[in-house]
Parts: structure tokens; C-alpha cells; sequence
């Protein structure tokens, strides 16, 4: 993942503004600690912080198109960019760079080429000729994108609230699948697949449409130009991403470069559920396997970091995100870059637990959607920036809208929980890679139950966590929190504890609009 910060007409064109730009966009720079880059135009300022994983020798942005009137900063991978090359026969790219395409995309296309790209990203496009911009983020959320309006009349775009929260009197997360264009002044969205709507649909399940949806969705994430890993906690995600990456990694640009051999990843406390599984699943795949163990103590000592990087209070996201985060920093240590996860799955499936409640199909299938359009505020979140703090990228393939689309158009009556009928959660995508000639998993991985991640890390590390606060936060700090925090007040002293530490980073936040997670129980 890279980082980038923009300012757009904020009046000042000074050399200390210039310095102020590239002050705010260096608190970015663990994003992308490979290369920096600002681009001015004027009041307008674009600058880049580059984690290099596509053409890391000449892919440096800011990116122009031919004249360089066009000029792009981007955060993401684009990964169609070659057969997008093939459809822009009349023009001429100055790096190898996935990301390159955007800016000649908009040459031909105007504003409306942003459906055209397969990937993750954030960008900010600025067309010199009339001082025009466009923002836009990607369907789902995978990578964080933050908008804020200063008093001068400026907008201002950051991978992360850090680039902008002091400079900016509001500001907010930029929503998934949407894109801000200067010329109409306000947001429109250009994600619109079937599901959105929340229709129930009908498509009869198919196995192994299923199965080919999610296989092109993980080969398609192979794209890399630099080490690369999987994460392998050994339940059923990511246990499904690695044996896909496995089978199809020889033959690819990365195994020639490379070689054949997957690498996989593991964290966990001493004796964690995780740590047993995902060594079982990596020896049946064969992959080079590397194990980190961390202390609850570590895990405590982390927090404050954490919750500098991940930007939000949330207590779920905060218990799993530690343990990521302490990963990363080792991944990174070996010289990896960039890592295959498995979230999105259950959002998808209904795998989480209380799905079971679900009354019919119709009820379960609208709950799954609410789940992926929050992604962006939880999982997505997590993934993106526990990763990012090092300087490592985290891609998702369950999150691929091709793949997204075709789970979501089948009749949920297939996903519905069924005991009796020996449906358990996520039935349909367990079923789906269920091959008895050449098996992706060994059966009793391929149907175990869920772990929640932060379980799965070790049952201590959330007793730990409590334990921890109940020591820091006190009795009659509880009894005034709804006034000390009178948005989302803290219900727990562990959510307290989060929440101070989140409002000494940055103490505007009562100008975003945060969630807590709350899940939606279904009525009995």
C-alpha cells in the first residue's frame, strides 16, 4: 500500500505551504518508505508515498499522461492494467506501473472509466488544463481514503485521518465505491452491481462457477513484482487462499522471479488454536511456514501503536488488529512485501455465528449485504492499515467484485444454516472445493467451524486485554463517560481505554462520524 495525501485549492501557492504538504504527507511515509514524490500546480499539491510492488524501478508517481497536463497519485493495484494497455492503443506509458492506465483511461473516457478498473485503490487526478480533479476509492473499501474541507475553501484527500486532521476543519472517511469530481461539486457513486439493492436473487448454486470465480480471483493477485507471502491462520479462508496460491503459483511472472515455493504466516500467543491448524495446513500444502509468537504482554505494549496506525476505537477491530500488526513488522523483517489474506468471506457467506438466527432468506441474504458495505469501517480497516504500518500490502481476494458478484447472485436459501441437513456456515464455499481427486484441503479442515481472529490468537489475549483496562479505568470514570464521551460512549472499560488513547491522537474525531460495531441480531 502507498500513501497519499492531495490539497486542492487552498489559495496559498508559498514555499511554506509546499513545506506543510510535505510535513503532513511524511507522517504517510511508513505506507510507502520506498520512494516520495510532490507534484504542485499552483494552489493544487499531490504527493505520493511509494510502497514499490509493480515495476519498483520506473513506477515513481505522481504518474502524467503523455503531456503531463493529466498528473495522478494513486494508492493500489490495478490488476487488469495490461489488457487496459491493449485498449489504449493510441497512447504512450512512461513506466511499467499498473497504475499508470489512469490517467490516459481519463484522457479517453473522462470521468467515467473508474468501472473499468479491476483492482483496489484511492486516487486523485488532476487535470491542469481547466484545474478540474476527481477523487475516487475503490467498490469495497479495501484501501482507506479520508476527505476533509479546509476554511480556505481547500479539499483535502489522505490514505489516513493523520494527513489531514489538523489542517482540516471536517473531515470524513470517503465512501467506498464513490467518486468526487470538482466539475458537478459533490459525490456520486459509480459502484452499482445488482446486489447493492438488496433484491434477493435466484441464481440456482453452482459448485464449481463458485469454485472458478474465486480461483481467478486469487491468480489474478499473484501480480507482483517483489516477494510476496500468504497469511495462514488454518481456518477455512485462509486455508483456501493458500492452496489456491500453491497450486496455481508455478508458471506465473512471480515463480520465475521468485521461485515456486509459497511462503505462509502465522501469529498467535503460545499454544493458540492458529498456531496448530495453520502448521497442519502448511505442511499438507508444503509451503515454506513461518510462525511468530507474541506475548499478551507484547500485545498490550502494541496498543497505542496500533491504534496510531488502524485510526479508530473500535474494540473488535483493536483486539484483532494487534496481533496483525505484530506480524507485519516481522513479514517485513524478511524482506516481504506484500501478502494474500482471506477476509470478506464470512461478510459474504454469513459465516459468523449469529447467522444461525437467521429467520429465512430474505432476512439472511440483506444482512450479508449491510455486512459488505461496512467492511470499509472493520475488517477492510484492519487489514489495510495493520499491514500498512510496516510498509507491507495485505490484498483480498474474496473482495474481487467479479468473484463478489457471482456469490451474491446465488438464491441465499443455499447459504441458510441447516444443521439437520449438515449445513454449517459457509456451506456453499466449503462445498464448492470439496474435490475428491485433487483436494484443495483435507476434509476435516475444510468443514471445521469458525475461529473469531482474535480468538483463534489465543483465548488469553482478550481476558489479558480486559484485565489490563480494568486497572487503568477506573469505576467512576465509567460513571461520567457518557459525558467525558457523549459520542459512542464507551459501554465497557476496555472500550474506555481504546477511546482515550484514540482522543489523545486525535482529539477532532468529533467531527467524523464513527461507528461502533454493533451486530444485528435477528429477530426470534
Amino acid at each position: 500500500m502507498c500513501g497519499i495525501l492531495a490539497v486542492l485549492g487552498c489559495s496559498d501557492d508559498s514555499q511554506a505551504k509546499r513545506v506543510r504538504v510535505l510535513e503532513l504527507s511524511r507522517r504517510l511515509k511508513h505506507r510507502g518508505p520506498d520512494w516520495s514524490g510532490l507534484y504542485q500546480h499552483g494552489d493544487f499539491y499531490l504527493a505520493h508515498q511509494r510502497l514499490a510492488i509493480i515495476d519498483p524501478a520506473s513506477g515513481d508517481q505522481p504518474l502524467y499522461n503523455e503531456d503531463k497536463k493529466i498528473v495522478v497519485t494513486v494508492n493500489g493495484e490495478i490488476y487488469n492494467h495490461e489488457a487496459l494497455r491493449e485498449r489504449l492503443t493510441n497512447h504512450k506509458f512512461r513506466t511499467g506501473s499498473d497504475c499508470d492506465v489512469i490517467a490516459h483511461l481519463y484522457e479517453e473516457y473522462g470521468e467515467n472509466f473508474v468501472d473499468m478498473l479491476d483492482g483496489m485503490f484511492s486516487f486523485v487526478l488532476l487535470d491542469t488544463r481547466d484545474n478540474s480533479f476527481i477523487v475516487a476509492r475503490d467498490a469495497i473499501g479495501i484501501t482507506s481514503l479520508y476527505i476533509g474541507w479546509g476554511l480556505d475553501g481547500s479539499i483535502w484527500i489522505s490514505s489516513e485521518l493523520k494527513g489531514l486532521n489538523d489542517d482540516c476543519e471536517h473531515f470524513e472517511a470517503f465512501p467506498p465505491g464513490h467518486l468526487y469530481s470538482s466539475k458537478s461539486g459533490g459525490l456520486k457513486r459509480w459502484y452499482n452491481p445488482t446486489w447493492y439493492s438488496e433484491a434477493i436473487p435466484s441464481t440456482p448454486y453452482d459448485p464449481l462457477v463458485l469454485r472458478q470465480a474465486f480461483e481467478n480471483a486469487v491468480i489474478k493477485r499473484l501480480m507482483t513484482d517483489v516477494p510476496f507471502g500468504v497469511l495462514l491462520s488454518g481456518g477455512l479462508d485462509s486455508s483456501l487462499v493458500a492452496s489456491i496460491t500453491a497450486r496455481h503459483l508455478a508458471g506465473t511472472k512471480a515463480a520465475r522471479q521468485w521461485g515456486t515455493q509459497l511462503h505462509s504466516f502465522c501469529v498467535g500467543l503460545e499454544g493458540s488454536p492458529d498456531l496448530k491448524y495453520a502448521k497442519e495446513v502448511a505442511d499438507y500444502l508444503g509451503t515454506v511456514h513461518h510462525e511468530f509468537h507474541f506475548t499478551v504482554q507484547d500485545g498490550i505494549d502494541a496498543i497505542e501503536e496500533v491504534i496510531y496506525h488502524v485510526e479508530t476505537y473500535d474494540v473488535t477491530t483493536i483486539r484483532a488488529s494487534t496481533p496483525m500488526f505484530l506480524m507485519s513488522r516481522k513479514i517485513k523483517s524478511l524482506g516481504v512485501k506484500m501478502v494474500i489474506s482471506g477476509e470478506g468471506s464470512d461478510e459474504i457467506f454469513g459465516g459468523y455465528l449469529y447467522f444461525h438466527k437467521a429467520p429465512n432468506k430474505e432476512e439472511f441474504h440483506r444482512e450479508t449485504c449491510h455486512k459488505i458495505k461496512a467492511l470499509h469501517q472493520y475488517d477492510c480497516l484492519r487489514a489495510n492499515k495493520a499491514t500498512s504500518a510496516w510498509g507491507v500490502e495485505a490484498r483480498v481476494p474474496f473482495l474481487d467484485k467479479d468473484f463478489i458478484n457471482v456469490a451474491m447472485a446465488i438464491d441465499p436459501e443455499w447459504k441458510m444454516i441447516n444443521p439437520q441437513e449438515g449445513r454449517l456456515e459457509k456451506w456453499i464455499l466449503r462445498k464448492a472445493f470439496d474435490d475428491e481427486e485433487r483436494p484443495y484441503l483435507p476434509k476435516h479442515v475444510l468443514y471445521r467451524q469458525k475461529e473469531q481472529f482474535s480468538d483463534g490468537v489465543g483465548y488469553s489475549w482478550i481476558d489479558g486485554l480486559k484485565a489490563h483496562a480494568e486497572q487503568h479505568v477506573t469505576d467512576k470514570m465509567m460513571q461520567n463517560a457518557q459525558y467525558i464521551f457523549p459520542h459512542n460512549t464507551p459501554l465497557t472499560k476496555e472500550a474506555y481505554y481504546y477511546r482515550m488513547i484514540f482522543e489523545r491522537f486525535f482529539p477532532q474525531v468529533i467531527h467524523l462520524n464513527f461507528n461502533v460495531m454493533i451486530f444485528h441480531l435477528f429477530k426470534n
